[in-house]
């Protein structure tokens, strides 16, 4: 008899490979919006990357943001302007989501939350018969992410995750160009993260400010005092809230090389990180090698985000070694090194962010799985905490893909999940 895991990773390739998975009718279980309807959406978060998701809804013909939510109201003003005026229509304002759960009229979330958030709001609006647009990482720990899977599927829900080189076309052109089996054999992927990032500082505890709903924030979190470098971004940088580097820009990389390779389940992980660069609040590294040891290739990823300058001329990227060459990709394109540094074929840079809300509304109405199903999300993810928890215990860990746990390890399993707030769980059963 077939796991639970792999009855959930087979369903997810049937829906890749275009099947209707999702359930019959344009928006399924939710509302009665016709295939030439709006389609209706809330979005979470509008400070920075939602503002972003925002905009590019309420420039859609099809699509109306109905409604802003974010528990600080002093960042949504200037959101909600920019969506009036490019849909003609006001959106309404909301500091908590959860009233938009029972709207009937709400078909879809969009979700750019701290990342403790993600799964929650996630499961939420699969419950209610919203389809969900996630952000990456798509969850602060590795069992939120197959929790949100399950959700999916239980109801029939569809889930994009925010890897929006998914959409890149010339992500494609670079992996047709792979399955060639021009580069020969790919033995080794390297996923890099170079860039220069701002020292945080030191910041004392202090008074939560007005128009902010703290505790609505920090939702499953632990309770603790409001502090100003553990608010607004910078929570990405502690462990209650967020995954680090690695899983807030490294999961781009790390998603495309393992989807150039064509892989899911690693067989271990090894890692090292510490503060080589910033002596500030951050907890988590700013320094980062990973190795991830898949059956017949292995996985690197690389983090320094105290670097002005890029490796291989890449930011966020990955390389690619095979045995007649290399491969150098990112979102600006791609190109190609024969052995003997002979310059081989290249790809040009394309949008990705754009056509990727584009694919999440186009399958809301076919109902078959996004580009960046939340299953093909979780795997990256997966892979990130794993980077991360190896990191934290300091030493090579053997995962079991079956149970999703580390073999023999009490210590790494412990932070494959963190127990929620009381009035912050997950519900049991999903």
């Amino acid at each position: 008899m077939e796991n639970r895991r792999q009855f959930l990773g087979k369903t997810a390739r049937a829906a890749l490979a275009g099947g209707a998975l999702l359930g019959a009718g344009p928006l399924a279980r939710s509302s009665a919006a016709g295939a030439n309807d709006r389609i209706r959406i809330a979005v979470l978060g509008v400070r920075g990357r939602g503002e972003n998701h925002a905009r590019a809804y309420a420039a859609m013909k099809d699509v109306e943001v109905a409604a802003i939510c974010d528990p600080d109201r002093n960042v949504v003003p200037a959101v909600a302007k920019s969506v009036e005026e490019l849909q003609g229509k006001k959106a309404e304002v909301l500091q908590d989501f959860r009233k938009v759960l029972d709207d009937s009229t709400v078909h879809a979330i969009s979700i750019a939350t701290p990342d403790h958030w993600h799964a929650l709001a996630t499961i939420l609006g699969c419950q209610a018969g919203k389809d969900v647009y996630v952000e990456k990482p798509c969850s602060h720990n590795m069992r939120e992410g197959r929790l949100m899977v399950e959700a999916a599927r239980k109801y029939k829900r569809v889930v994009q995750h925010g890897t929006q080189s998914r959409s890149g076309e010339t992500f494609h052109t670079a992996l047709e160009f792979l399955r060639s089996g021009k580069l020969g054999k790919i033995r080794v992927a390297k996923a890099i993260n170079s860039q220069l990032r701002a020292d945080i500082g030191k910041k004392k505890d202090g008074e939560v400010p007005d128009g902010v709903d703290y505790d609505l924030w920090l939702g499953p979190a632990p309770g603790r005092a409001f502090n100003p470098n553990r608010f607004h971004y910078n929570w990405h940088w502690f462990w209650d809230y967020g995954t680090g580097d690695l899983g807030n820009d490294g999961v781009h990389a790390v998603d495309y090389a393992r989807w150039m390779l064509g892989v899911e389940d690693p067989l271990a992980v090894s890692a090292s990180g510490s503060k080589l660069f910033f002596d500030d609040d951050q907890e988590t590294p700013d320094t980062q090698t990973v190795v991830f040891e898949f059956e017949r290739c292995h996985l690197i990823f690389e983090q320094r985000i105290w670097t002005p300058y890029r490796e291989h001329g890449l930011e966020n990227g990955v390389v690619l070694y095979g045995d007649g060459g290399s491969m150098e990709l990112s979102p600006h394109g791609w190109r190609v090194t024969w052995k003997g540094d002979e310059p081989g074929p290249s790809g040009k840079p394309s949008e990705r962010s754009e056509s990727h809300f584009r694919d999440f509304i186009d399958c809301m109405r076919t109902r078959k799985a996004p580009r960046a199903d939340i299953h093909e999300g979780h795997l990256s993810t997966r892979l990130c905490h794993m980077g991360n928890i190896a990191t934290r215990v300091g030493r090579r860990l053997c995962f079991d893909a079956k149970t999703e746990t580390f073999v023999g390890d009490e210590e790494a399993n412990r932070l494959l999940w963190r127990e929620p707030r009381q009035t912050f769980r997950i519900p049991d059963p999903i």
